[in-house]
């Protein structure tokens, strides 16, 4: 697994792309404190409505959010690069505590630092009710998606 600070920019489709799966995988282990290692000291977050400054926020904003949504599995997908940006759309899944399922719809938009750690993180999500029986996303939750053909990130 590589470390926040191997992959630097100016991306490439390569680099990106794993940039891309690295974060990924990180968010997909639901641990605050590994995922709060990829932003710089100082980044700045805006996630949905919410601002955010500097690590400690993001980590306190993890746990909440990880607190409230359960058995959480996240898919990444590389939509476009240049110097030190990424832009992504995303998808994820977790049902709330009442059971209620829920597929998150959404972009983001990544700014770096030379040391390849993100300063900026911009989020636009969309939440849409889902019946258990419409999930997408199986593996099990906590660990990295599989790597499969079929594990492609579908819009509908």
């Amino acid at each position: 697994m590589p470390k926040p600070t191997d992959i630097r920019p100016p991306f490439k489709r390569k680099s990106a792309a794993a940039k891309v799966r690295a974060a990924e995988d990180a968010w997909n282990s639901r641990d605050p404190y590994r995922v709060s290692l990829a932003y710089s000291e100082n980044s700045t977050w805006r996630n949905r409505d919410q601002f955010l400054e500097g690590r400690e926020a993001i980590r306190e904003f993890l746990s909440g959010k990880w607190a409230r949504e359960l058995d959480y599995r996240l898919m990444k997908d590389l939509w476009s690069f240049g110097g030190n940006r990424i832009a992504v759309r995303f998808q994820y899944e977790y049902h709330d505590s009442v059971g209620q399922w829920w597929r998150a719809y959404g972009n983001e938009l990544w700014e770096f630092d030379a040391e390849g750690l993100m300063r900026r993180r911009e989020a636009s999500i969309n939440d849409l009710a889902i019946a258990e029986s419409e999930r997408k996303f199986h593996w099990p939750a906590g660990e990295p998606r599989p790597n499969e053909p079929a594990a492609v990130l579908c819009i509908a």
